[in-house]
C-alpha cells in the first residue's frame, strides 16, 4: 500500500474511533481498533478539556468530534488528497501554531501536513491542549509510519522548514516578522456575516441561530454581523434565535451578556435584545460575546462591492441566493475539507515547500 493511502486509512480509523463520541449517543462500540486502550483515556481527556477551558462545554467538544468523525470518511479524504502533489516527495518539518478558540480548531492543518507526507511540530494553545495529543497517539498506534512524524512542543520553535500560524491581528504581525524567512501561511482574525434580504423564513433563522451560537460565537466561521435592508423589522429574526434561549444558563456566557449589556446601556447605545442576545447597529465585523452587530444597506450591488472589498476580514458570507460562494443558513460550522481557512489552499502550499 502506498504511503498516502496508508495515511488516509489511519485517519479513517481515527474518524471511526471519534464516531463513538457524539452529542446524542456517547458510547463504546465493539470492534473498533485499540478501543480498550484508548476509549476510557479519551473520555478522561474530554473531562480535562472541559475543566481547562469553560467555553469547551461537553456538547461543544462532542459537536467538534462528531463533525470531524463525519469528515474523516474514506470518500472525503481520498477526494481531498487528490490534489496532493507527489512530485516533491521530500518530507519537510512543518510547524503549526494553533489557535484555541474552539475545540480542535487546528486539526485541519494537522491533517493536511501529515497527509502530505511531512512531519509536524505542533505548538498548541493553552486553551485547547488535551484532545489532539491523545488523537495523535491513537494515529501512531494505527499507522506505524506516523511514529516520529508528530511532535508537540511548548518551547520556542526551532528546526523547521515551513510554518502555519493562526492568531489575532496583533500576533499575526509578530508572526510575519518572526517567520519572514520561512515559507508560511499566517492567518489573522476573521469574522463571518449574514446577509438578510427580507425573503427569509423563520426556519432560515432557526438555522442561522446555529451559525451565531455554536461554540458561543467564538469561531471565525461564527456569524457576528448582519446586513439588513433599510427599515428591517427583526421580529422573525428573534423568533428564530429563541430556539437557543438555554444558552443563557451557561454562567460564563451569562456573565458576558450582563457585562456587555451594562456597558452598552451606560454608553446609551440603542439595543435590541431578548434576554440572551443583543443586536446593536455597528460598522465593525467583530462583536463581543452575546452580541451581534448589524448594518443597514440601501442596495444589493453596493453591498456586494463592500463585501468584496472587505474579503480579507470575512471568513464566510451566509445568505440565500445573494452572492457566489455563499454558505447556506446553518452550515458555517460544517465546512468541507476543501473550504480552506482564509481561502488559502493548504495542500497547495504544502506541496510546494
Amino acid at each position: 500500500m502506498n504511503g498516502i493511502q496508508s495515511r488516509i486509512n489511519a485517519f479513517v480509523k481515527l474518524g471511526t474511533f471519534l464516531g463513538q463520541f457524539s452529542v446524542n449517543n456517547l458510547k463504546k462500540i465493539e470492534g473498533i481498533a485499540y478501543n480498550d486502550l484508548f476509549f476510557d483515556g479519551f473520555l478522561h481527556q474530554l473531562k480535562l478539556a472541559q475543566e481547562n477551558n469553560t467555553w469547551f462545554t461537553k456538547n461543544n467538544i462532542l459537536s467538534s468530534l462528531e463533525e470531524w468523525s463525519n469528515k474523516l470518511s474514506i470518500k472525503s479524504l481520498e477526494e481531498y488528497a487528490k490534489s496532493i502533489s507527489l512530485a516533491n516527495n521530500t518530507s519537510k518539518k512543518v510547524a503549526i501554531i494553533m489557535a484555541g478558540n474552539i475545540p480542535l480548531v487546528g486539526f485541519h492543518d494537522f491533517l493536511s501536513v501529515l497527509l502530505s507526507g511531512h512531519s509536524v511540530i505542533v505548538k498548541q494553545s493553552s486553551n485547547d491542549k488535551h484532545l489532539l495529543p491523545f488523537m495523535a497517539k491513537y494515529l501512531e498506534y494505527i499507522e506505524q509510519d506516523l511514529k516520529g512524524k508528530i511532535t508537540f512542543t511548548e518551547e520556542k520553535l526551532s528546526d523547521f522548514d515551513a510554518v502555519i500560524a493562526t492568531g489575532s491581528d496583533n500576533t499575526a504581525r509578530y508572526f510575519e516578522y518572526y517567520f519572514k524567512n520561512k515559507p508560511n501561511i499566517i492567518r489573522k482574525s476573521r469574522n463571518s456575516v449574514a446577509v438578510i434580504t427580507g425573503k427569509e423564513t423563520e426556519q432560515d433563522f432557526i438555522k442561522l441561530s446555529d451559525d451565531i451560537f455554536q461554540y458561543f460565537g467564538l469561531g471565525c466561521r461564527s456569524v457576528s454581523k448582519l446586513y439588513v435592508p433599510k427599515d428591517y423589522q427583526f421580529d422573525l429574526f428573534f423568533n428564530g434565535m429563541y430556539t437557543k434561549k438555554d444558552i443563557i444558563n451557561n454562567t460564563k456566557y451569562a456573565n458576558n451578556y450582563d457585562y456587555n449589556k451594562a456597558v452598552y446601556l451606560m454608553s446609551e447605545f440603542d439595543l435590541l435584545e431578548n434576554g440572551f442576545l443583543m443586536i446593536k447597529e455597528d460598522e465593525s465585523y467583530s462583536s463581543p460575546i452575546a452580541t451581534v452587530f448589524y448594518e443597514y444597506y440601501d442596495n444589493e450591488i453596493d453591498l456586494k462591492i463592500k463585501l468584496h472589498q472587505d474579503r480579507d476580514k470575512i471568513q464566510c458570507i451566509v445568505s440565500k441566493d445573494f452572492i457566489e460562494n455563499e454558505v447556506a443558513f446553518g452550515q458555517t460550522q460544517c465546512p468541507k475539507l476543501t473550504d480552506y481557512a482564509d481561502g488559502v489552499n493548504t495542500l497547495e502550499f504544502l506541496s510546494n515547500i
